[in-house]
């Protein structure tokens, strides 16, 4: 039983990670229609923002407080220079430009940071363990889980309940009338592009003391993120929160008790709902 808690707080780790990866993801290409293969780049730009940061200050909460500037502003250059003139273009362009751009940032991280593994401290107060219903829980992991919660509440407001959230449905639904009444709907869609840039940086700078800081955890994320997209449905926060944490429980009890099945098991969840609801578990679907 024992056991069975401590894989469960993991599962729940995992899943937090892969929505606040998978939240801007789907925002991005089921409201703003753009396919954005370098996501996992903001991620991964969080966590070695964070790194330094640590190193500079001994403070993660400073990190974790402005660690994912540099990522907004990595993502503010990218949509309004080269994704934004793409927008009414096929998806094959905004796929190709964004594969290249992966490449630009893992080469512009090896430059600033070399190709060292790197490790970040969770806080003082963080480190450690607690002892609950005889499962020893790490209270870092339980903060994890905690923080995502806080986080898709303040994101299911923001789009749900505030001015700014009604009018970015409205220029999902309807662009041109969003703009005849007044609406800047490119401003918007670059603020929604920066917002799960801002996301996927988070979630980098979260995981890092759990996960480690290394060149290619951008893809190592990535993968595992679309699934999460496929299964949720694209555009929605409710169906990225639900499949994060579906496959994080999938991909964890899985490598415990069928480890030589554990990716094909995720693959599985993916094929068994697309066969049942091709638009995903909460997928939007536009006319």
């Amino acid at each position: 039983m024992d056991f069975i808690f401590s894989q469960l707080l993991n599962s729940l780790a995992l899943g937090v990670l892969l929505f606040m990866m998978s939240a801007g993801l789907s925002l991005i290409f089921g409201l703003m229609n753009v396919v954005n293969i370098a996501h996992g780049s903001f991620f991964m730009i969080g966590a070695f923002t964070a790194f330094t940061l640590v190193q500079m200050f001994g403070n993660f909460w400073l990190a974790l407080a402005i660690g994912w500037v540099p990522a907004v502003a990595c993502a503010i250059l990218m949509e309004r220079i080269f994704i934004r003139p793409l927008y009414n273009r096929g998806h094959l362009d905004q796929v190709l430009l964004t594969f290249g751009f992966i490449f630009v940032f893992g080469d512009l991280a090896k430059y600033l940071w070399g190709a060292d593994i790197r490790n970040v401290a969770p806080p003082e107060i963080l480190d450690g363990s607690l002892q609950v219903a005889g499962a020893i829980l790490p209270k870092y992991r339980l903060f994890l889980v905690f923080f995502g919660g806080v986080v898709a509440a303040g994101l299911w407001w923001f789009l749900e309940r505030s001015r700014v959230g009604a009018m970015v449905r409205a220029g999902v639904d309807d662009a041109a009338t969003a703009s005849g009444i007044g609406i800047n709907v490119p401003l918007l869609f670059g603020c929604i592009f920066a917002l799960g840039a801002a996301l996927a940086a988070i979630g980098g700078i979260v995981a890092s003391p759990i996960m480690g800081i290394y060149l290619g955890m951008d893809i190592e994320i990535l993968i595992p993120a679309f699934i999460v997209v496929v299964v949720g449905g694209m555009g929605s926060l409710r169906g990225a929160l639900v499949a994060g944490l579906l496959v994080g429980l999938i991909d964890t009890f899985g490598k415990a008790y069928f480890p030589d099945y554990a990716l094909f098991l995720v693959y599985l969840l993916m094929v068994v709902v697309l066969l049942a609801r091709p638009q995903g578990l909460f997928g939007l679907t536009k006319g």
